[in-house]
């Protein structure tokens, strides 16, 4: 393989452009099917689980929903993730509104938080399941203190709403972000280590799901 198109589809169960994104730059051309998984209803039959199985079921339930609707591919590989941010024992999805990304914000400033990103893998051959993994990818993010002025000003690009925990460390967010311990790609939404090895576990090599270059040799760096 490497030399014309993938013979296993990548399909990301996701509608966020940040995981696009991330697979995207690292070579991968996936289509996008949105789950009709109801978030809430998931944690809440979890709710007694711990944090980590929590994030983890709402990944597998997206990944699982999707890979029952893919009958229109014959072979295909589905991505499932979600991601929470995990603080003072409490788990934070995206904030409701304005307001409660403040008061978040207000909570989480100059403190350290875990993002937790569940991870599902499922290949599917002709309408059918035929291989499933999954995992949990964990970062310490690190939060620096924003001023009063400067949160004012990131809330303000709406950009809070749309993220796990209300950061992200690529856009406006990374500003207030004073470090990491971790796979910076699990913050985005997706770890590419953690998904290569998941991909592995379902029998397929990520090097195989590569966009061929357009003159059949590994790109170089530009300088």
């Amino acid at each position: 393989m490497g030399i014309g198109a993938p013979a296993v589809i990548v399909v990301l169960a996701s509608a966020s452009p940040a995981r696009l994104g991330v697979l995207r730059t690292a070579g991968l051309d996936p289509g996008v099917r949105v789950s009709d998984v109801d978030e809430d209803l998931v944690l809440a039959a979890s709710s007694d689980a711990p944090a980590h199985d929590r994030v983890l079921a709402l990944a597998e339930a997206k990944a699982d929903d999707v890979a029952a609707r893919v009958s229109d591919i014959r072979d295909c590989v589905v991505i499932g993730c979600d991601s929470m941010l995990l603080i003072d024992g409490e788990l934070q999805g995206r904030p409701a509104d304005a307001e409660q990304a403040r008061v978040r914000w207000n909570q989480m400033s100059g403190r350290e938080g875990v993002l937790l990103t569940g991870h599902a893998v499922r290949l599917v051959s002709a309408g059918r399941v035929v291989a499933e993994a999954s995992a949990v990818g964990s970062t310490v993010v690190r939060m620096g203190r924003p001023t009063d002025a400067e949160l004012d000003a990131y809330l303000a690009t709406g950009e809070p709403l749309r993220v796990a925990g209300a950061l992200t460390i690529d856009g406006f967010g990374g500003w207030f972000v004073d470090g990491i311990d971790g796979d910076a790609g699990n913050v985005l939404g997706i770890s590419l280590p953690l998904t290569r090895r998941l991909l592995a576990d379902v029998g397929v090599s990520v090097t195989d799901l590569w966009r061929p270059h357009s003159t059949g040799r590994p790109a170089r760096n530009e300088k």
